[in-house]
């Protein structure tokens, strides 16, 4: 049942008749012979419940991804469930026909309620969160597109028509085949559908529908021996090719075949002809390859990795098990011990990491221990390597699957464990595109459904999970708390040193670096030693302000200041928008006073690089952050260069902090500290202890010991204080009590409600209407905070206000009926729910 849907409605295709439908339980077989069966579709009107008939030469069953008609569109769906008859007001004649089954028995029981759990609790219709679980593609919907009638165009034809017309005509002769789709026109041209109306008058373009382009599979030819002993009429090279080929196993991809021998095709024809091997195209998935690794074995476990490991491996049915380890602890080892007996059983695993950039050393350690039993699971993947992925999981045979936060989502069937590594962070909460879900919330859910064991591992476990699992450990038997205390091998934490830069600028240094970083980084190379650079911000300089008259360079579009990216010496001097990526040249004097003298303020990652060469120039540093990690495998290549020594320094963001594992890293640089201090959010302190603790962790992993330098302008602050110690306990004790007193989470619950729109009086008015309307119909049990406008009130274009409602710690969180908020929304206003957000601003 959709609780959260309000309506369903039968569609006849042809005549535009809509009955409301009675809901009912999902895949309920009602004929043995079907005729008709309604399918789930996601048209421009939002979700839609239609029927279909079923074309005889068409076997279509309950949880089918199928691809129907939708008026004058081709677009994708769900069947949902057969129907014994159609509703009385439409006739067969109008009821249209399946147009195709795109994959097959998908959705299983307890898969589809874990969808629907999550379309009801993050208030979004359940075929957005289906189109956010499935690959690219598999619900796509034909468009409508444009293109040249090349022989009807006078020579000079933009000179005949108006600006959008002339426009249109210019950006389609530019196209290699004078093709765009309407939706492309409608970004690039002011009036496109004016310019459209007067081109197709003229007759000089035609319109019309391209069909969905749904995944296909990729055949390739293969080539098969079929002889055991070998004609006597063969020639050297055919030889040599068969000899190859049976030492290969018997079967190769052709082109693997032709690579090896260093061969043409025509000799593989005539070993065909001569009926020594067979050659046809069979389906080759398209998986991401990864280098191969040499196997490694189970290591010796320390006892309290013992330990762990052994309660782990007792546990059959659903628990919630919190891995508090230390940076180095041996965290990844107890998850491949769990693992490897529940694949000898025929069951599969999920992990889930925060980032991209985690992927390529955890899989090259999984593949180390289970070869090809391990996948990889996440956007960056091409279209094709993703649907593959995704259909090679649904037969079910024992797999590894490792992936972002959209991997909690992969058809695994026998699952056996679920794993969430840096279960803190807060990269697992979808904040871009509905629905707003956290993977660790999911991954709770689905390990109930799944009845298996979710792990849930970190040096800095949210505030959320250490008292859910506290609380859990008193009132059920379902939770536990594991900890890893120490290091493999006895090895120490590295010291933290606090640098006072109030205290290096009284001495005269104005440099980036304080005199106790300088001198440890002088002492790399010396050494022989690696280090790693952490800025919380990436680009030259955060801002670029007038020394004359202090105006600042702000985005068009947005209300933040432009950032300085610097490329190279002599290079165009270039400012960009962090939020909508607005970029533009920097003006040589002043837009406001006209005064020549612009200075660039604060410090990326780009400037932090600048200032090693300058003052550094025997280290060679390595950017990386997610202007260098861009392109596809990047993250491993800047990795694997630096592995390999050809860098002394590793300059980064974030993404450095989780997990990598590099064990000639014995220095640690925090060139701010404070960027990450004093930020107007309630988590600022969390995130800010998680981040220098988790950073602070990259160094002394290997033999050598390692040290850590932070340097801030807040050295009494009490997160730099508990950070310095390493000292998660102290840092909770002083947290906990302040979110409780607020009523904020993990204590409190939190909804907010985000408008926004192009006209700021229109959204601050429905704002306010939908305020006061909270104000009438939410209980005592919530406080209601704002209507405001957003911290950043205006992004590429579209102004913000937001309202939060804030839940009292032991009030029932009940959702109003949404189908009224919307109705306070004109269409020109966008309303967005972010249930349980983790950003306020």
């Amino acid at each position: 049942m959709l609780e959260n849907v309000s309506k369903y409605k039968y569609m006849s295709m042809s005549s535009g008749s809509l009955l409301v439908a009675q809901p009912r339980s999902f895949y309920n077989i009602q004929s043995s012979s079907p005729q008709w069966i309604e399918v789930l579709l996601n048209s421009p009107w939002g979700q839609e419940l239609c029927i279909y008939s079923i074309p005889s030469d068409l076997m279509v069953q309950p949880g089918d991804i199928v691809s129907v008609p939708f008026g004058k569109q081709i677009i994708g769906g769900i069947a949902i469930r057969y129907a014994n008859s159609i509703p009385e007001s439409l006739n067969d004649d109008q009821v249209k026909d399946i147009d195709d089954v795109i994959t097959s028995g998908f959705f299983t029981k307890n898969y589809f309620k874990l969808l629907e759990k999550v379309s009801q609790y993050y208030c979004t219709d359940l075929i957005t969160v289906i189109q956010a679980a499935l690959p690219p593609n598999l619900l796509s919907k034909s468009q409508r597109r444009i293109r040249l009638k090349n022989e009807n165009i006078p020579p000079n034809a933009e000179f005949f028509c108006r600006p959008a017309a002339a426009q249109i005509l210019s950006l389609l002769k530019a196209q290699k085949d004078g093709n765009y789709s309407i939706k492309y026109l409608k970004r690039k041209v002011k009036g496109v559908r004016q310019g459209i109306r007067e081109l197709n008058q003229r007759g000089w373009i035609e319109s019309y529908l391209e069909t969905p382009k749904n995944p296909q599979v990729k055949q390739q030819k293969s080539v098969t021996l079929v002889v055991d002993q070998f004609p006597p009429n063969l020639t050297p090279r055919q030889l040599e090719v068969l000899q190859v080929l049976r030492h290969e196993g018997g079967e190769l991809w052709l082109t693997d075949l032709l690579n090896l021998c260093q061969a043409s095709a025509s000799i593989v024809d005539a070993l065909a002809v001569k009926h020594c091997v067979i050659i046809e195209y069979r389906e080759r998935l398209r998986l991401l390859k990864d280098p191969e690794k040499s196997r490694d074995k189970n290591k010796i476990l320390t006892c309290q990795q013992h330990e762990a490991l052994k309660i782990i491996n007792g546990l059959e049915n659903y628990n919630e098990i919190l891995l508090h380890g230390v940076t180095g602890s041996g965290k990844t080892e107890v998850y491949l011990q769990a693992i490897s007996p529940l694949l000898e059983k025929g069951k599969s695993a999920l992990i889930l990491v925060p980032e991209i950039a985690l992927t390529p050393q955890l899989t090259d350690r999984f593949r180390a221990r289970f070869g090809d039993k391990v996948y990889v699971y996440h956007s960056n993947l091409s279209k094709g390597e993703r649907y593959d992925t995704w259909r090679q999981m649904l037969p079910g045979e024992p797999q590894v699957i490792i992936g972002t936060r959209s991997a909690i989502f992969a058809p695994l069937p026998n699952l056996g464990l679920i794993i969430l590594d840096e279960e803190h962070d807060s990269s697992f909460k979808q904040t871009q595109i509905s629905p707003n879900y956290h993977a660790r919330t999911v991954a709770k859910w689905r390990g109930e459904l799944e009845n298996c064991p979710v792990i849930l591992g970190s040096a800095t476990p949210s505030l959320e999970t250490w008292i859910s699992v506290n609380q859990s450990q008193v009132s059920s038997d379902n939770s536990y708390y594991l900890s890893l205390p120490e290091r493999i091998g006895s090895r120490p934490l590295p010291p933290i040193k606090i640098v006072d830069m109030r205290e290096e600028l009284k001495r005269g240094n104005r440099s980036v670096f304080s005199g106790s970083l300088q001198e440890a980084l002088r002492n790399l190379k010396e050494k022989n030693q690696q280090g790693i650079l952490f800025i919380n911000r990436r680009g030259h300089s955060t801002f670029v302000s007038c020394r004359h008259c202090g105006y600042v360079m702000e985005c068009p579009d947005c209300d933040v200041s432009l950032s300085y990216h610097y490329t190279h010496e002599g290079a165009t001097e270039l400012l960009r928008c962090h939020y909508c990526n607005h970029t533009q040249i920097q003006p040589p004097n002043c837009p406001e006073c006209n005064s020549p003298y612009f200075k660039f303020f604060g410090s990326g990652t780009q400037k932090v690089t600048q200032a090693l060469k300058q003052e550094f120039p025997e280290l060679k540093p390595l950017r990386f952050d997610s202007d260098t990690t861009r392109n596809k495998g990047s993250h491993r290549r800047l990795l694997e260069q630096f592995s390999r020594g050809e860098a002394d320094i590793l300059v980064g963001t974030q993404m450095l902090t989780k997990g990598i594992d590099l064990a000639q890293v014995t220095l640690v640089g925090v060139v701010s500290a404070d960027g990450l201090l004093y930020l107007s959010d309630y988590r600022a302190a969390e995130r800010a202890f998680q981040t220098l603790t988790q950073v602070a962790g990259r160094a002394g992993r290997g033999d050598e010991p390692g040290q850590v330098i932070i340097q801030t302008y807040s050295p009494e602050n009490s997160v730099i204080q508990a950070v310095k110690n390493h000292d998660y306990h102290c840092f909770i004790d002083e947290e906990l009590p302040r979110r409780e007193e607020l009523n904020f989470p993990p204590y409190g619950r939190l909804i907010l409600v985000q408008l926004s729109g192009l006209d700021a009086i229109e959204v601050q008015n429905t704002a306010q209407k939908l305020g006061d309307y909270f104000q009438d119909t939410i209980g005592l049990d919530c406080e209601i905070l704002g209507p405001a406008p957003a911290s950043i009130m205006r992004v590429a274009k579209r102004y913000r206000w937001q309202i939060l409602l804030k839940f009292l710690p032991d009030a029932r969180v009940i959702i109003p009926d949404m189908e009224n908020w919307h109705k306070l929304c004109p269409n020109s206003v966008s309303l967005k729910i972010d249930i349980d957000p983790l950003h306020i601003n």
